[in-house]
């Protein structure tokens, strides 16, 4: 089948799923056409059956923003048309399903009937699609989708409250690939990051309000008290500057280092003890999912889709977010001792692995399928 995905190129977590899922269905012989406006992140290999098609937005003084959907809907209608792609899959509601649904129209003029595939991932629904300048026409997007998936059921739940859809939605969570997860590195490299006697306890986001950064903080300045330990901070983002004050406040910045964007977040991963993820809300929770499957257990609020991914008492441990005493002592209790913390370790690579990749993409095939029947 050939197939052309929309996506964001960047570190987010709608980007990184898009591209494994691309590089995956390549790998099961579909030909896979990645239209957006640079090379995504995970992208390292273009091969026979793996293209990119940069969308480039022409620059027009008469313009105060420049139109992106346009340029997109226009690029996907020409690479529609030179490579004979079969469907469309997109990720994120703003803009690219709502582009989508243009190039669909257009073609149609053409004699050309192509099924759109949405996937809802998040924050396209729950902050910037709730928005009232852009909820009508996300609606709108939804529901013209031929087929709509979100990647978890507390999304899905979410994306009925909040808008008035007429299509069904289906689940089909996130993934990882845990053939990605047999590592080598060596002890010298973890000693790079702490002292032998000290816990590594990690964060990765995009330091966004929504991810409660100050928590994170908060329950390493507890956790620090009692057990030798450094906080790994990997990603950028807004908060990112507040976060580095208030740790030199709390005087413990010299425990705390900021790595930035990572290209090697496995490697950091595979020497953590523990993941913090105290967020607001998170509609699946992928940084979790990939730390658990480096065999790290993970400290998490219970909103969102954390509880269908981080399962309480066995990957890890849930709480209400904002509730920082007892996040922080659910994460000592686990690593306090270094054997509990090892049978949690275990625990949370068991609980990965139901969400392998070779489980997952079957599911998408099926909804390929399905979208040409509603086409």
């Amino acid at each position: 089948m050939k197939i052309g995905i929309v996506c964001y190129p960047t570190f987010g977590g709608s980007g990184v799923v898009a591209t494994e899922l691309g590089m995956a269905l390549a790998g099961r012989g579909h030909d896979i056409h990645f239209v957006t406006y640079k090379q995504p992140v995970r992208l390292a290999l273009i091969s026979d059956n793996i293209h990119f098609h940069e969308v480039n937005v022409p620059e027009y003084p008469l313009f105060h923003y420049q139109p992106y959907e346009l340029a997109l809907s226009s690029k996907l209608v020409d690479t529609v048309k030179l490579h004979e792609i079969e469907l469309l899959h997109v990720h994120y509601a703003i803009p690219h399903a709502y582009a989508a649904y243009m190039a669909k129209k257009m073609l149609q003029e053409e004699g050309i009937d192509i099924p759109i595939v949405t996937t809802l991932h998040g924050t396209d629904i729950t902050l910037v699609g709730n928005h009232p300048f852009y909820k009508p026409a996300v609606t709108f997007s939804i529901n013209n989708s031929d087929i709509v998936t979100s990647v978890s059921e507390s999304l899905r739940q979410d994306t009925f409250k909040q808008f008035d859809v007429r299509k069904d939605i289906h689940v089909v969570p996130n993934f990882i690939d845990l053939s990605k997860y047999a590592h080598s590195f060596t002890d010298c490299q973890r000693d790079m990051m702490a002292h032998r006697e000290e816990r590594i306890i990690t964060h990765i986001s995009n330091f966004r309000k929504v991810k409660r950064i100050p928590d994170v903080i908060h329950i390493f300045e507890r956790i620090q008290k009692e057990v030798p330990a450094r906080l790994l901070m990997i990603g950028e983002g807004p908060e990112k500057e507040e976060a580095e004050q208030l740790c030199e406040d709390l005087g413990i910045a010299d425990k705390v280092i900021y790595l930035g964007n990572s290209h090697e977040v496995d490697k950091i991963l595979c020497f953590s003890d523990l993941f913090l993820l105290p967020s607001e809300t998170e509609s699946f929770g992928l940084a979790a999912l990939e730390a658990m499957a480096n065999g790290v257990p993970v400290i998490s609020s219970n909103s969102g889709g954390l509880p269908e991914v981080n399962i309480h008492g066995e990957s890890g441990f849930l709480s209400d977010p904002g509730n920082v005493d007892e996040m922080a002592e659910n994460a000592l209790a686990i690593i306090r001792d270094s054997e509990t913390l090892e049978r949690f370790k275990n625990q949370a690579r068991a609980q990965a692995s139901k969400f392998d990749i070779r489980a997952i993409v079957p599911e998408y095939e099926k909804i390929y399928k399905l979208a040409f029947v509603n086409s």
